[in-house]
């Protein structure tokens, strides 16, 4: 039987992608930090029909539960990419290798989300600007305290504004010399879903303006290297008071965190992690304060003491394509 040599590929890229812990206590949907615990894409891309229109592989965290199909969601984002470039690839080979736990509040689906994206835009020559990118990846996750640091990198504030998502980063490290974000991990998964349900549907002027000022007080002590005041700038009234019920033991964990040495504790994103943000010297005492807390509880955890990312999703390898942009 004659054999039929394997077409190239159109392209091969590799992206990494940030971890994210969003919303830093006060900043509800608004605020976002991205960390150096990376998530991989690969991408290849074919213009044949001799190949399976879509291969998907994973590794690392979720391999056993993320699905194999057109419904992941580096496939989906990688599609809206070609919808809005206004070119077809007719097979998508993809491989995932994740270090970023599933439904921790880690920025799981904002990396895949972003990671499909940035690959494919990077294959087909990007096409979209960061700004198209930014929008097509909030339209897919929903909201953008999450996506926008995993994209820009750094602590990011981002907001939609008349239908268009408006994002401000500062990738600076000087900004946050000195300061780990220690993030206990507990064994158990929470949806945003399940969590963003918890939430009441008003809320008090008393508590729009207590947060308000929170956010404020962050981004200053922050600025003015302020760490003392993170713990007032980390509370929260709009979501942690409700979502905390979902967390066995994080009244405890954030106490034990704030002995053990940490300057400010919240929850990370929806949670269930419980983000510190702590002296270098102090991390690995407040890491294990954590856990313990969470043991008493009889939950395992595990804690990661993590470095500001100053970079979003970035190209490590490309192979560019020769493709035409009529889609042929």
């Amino acid at each position: 039987m004659k054999r039929y040599p394997s077409p190239s590929p159109l392209f091969e890229v590799k992206v990494k992608v940030p971890a994210t812990s969003a919303n830093l206590g006060a900043g509800f949907d608004v605020l976002g930090l991205a960390l150096n615990h990376y998530n991989e894409v690969e991408m290849s891309a074919w213009d044949s029909d001799l190949l399976p229109p879509l291969s998907l592989q994973v590794e690392g965290e979720g391999a056993d539960q993320l699905p194999l199909n057109k419904s992941n969601l580096v496939y989906r984002a990688a599609c809206r990419v070609m919808d809005k470039a206004g070119l077809k690839i007719k097979a998508l080979r993809i491989r995932m290798v994740n270090r970023i736990p599933l439904s921790r509040g880690m920025g799981s689906s904002a990396a895949a989300i972003v990671g499909g994206a940035v690959a494919l835009n990077a294959g087909l020559g990007e096409p979209l600007s960061f700004n198209d990118l930014l929008s097509l990846a909030v339209e897919e996750e929903g909201h953008s305290d999450n996506v926008a640091p995993a994209l820009a990198g750094g602590l990011c504030v981002s907001t939609v504004a008349m239908g268009k998502v408006e994002c401000v980063s500062w990738g600076d490290k000087k900004l946050f010399r000195g300061i780990r974000a220690v993030i206990c991990v507990p064994s158990f998964e929470l949806s945003t879903n399940v969590s963003r349900e918890a939430l009441p549907a008003t809320l008090s002027r008393q508590d729009a303006v207590f947060n308000c000022s929170r956010v404020a007080l962050f981004l200053s002590a922050l600025q003015h290297r302020r760490y003392e005041l993170l713990s007032k700038a980390m509370e929260d009234r709009l979501h942690q008071p409700y979502r905390k019920r979902l967390v066995p033991g994080f009244d405890d964990v954030v106490l034990a965190a704030r002995d053990a040495g940490a300057w400010g504790v919240a929850l990370s994103g929806a949670g269930p992690s419980v983000l510190a943000l702590s002296p270098e010297k102090s991390a690995r005492r407040i890491g294990e304060a954590m856990c313990e807390a969470f043991r008493k509880h009889d939950i395992s955890s595990l804690w990661l003491d993590l470095d500001m990312s100053p970079r979003g999703a970035y190209v490590t390898h490309l192979k560019p394509m020769n493709m035409k942009r009529n889609g042929s």
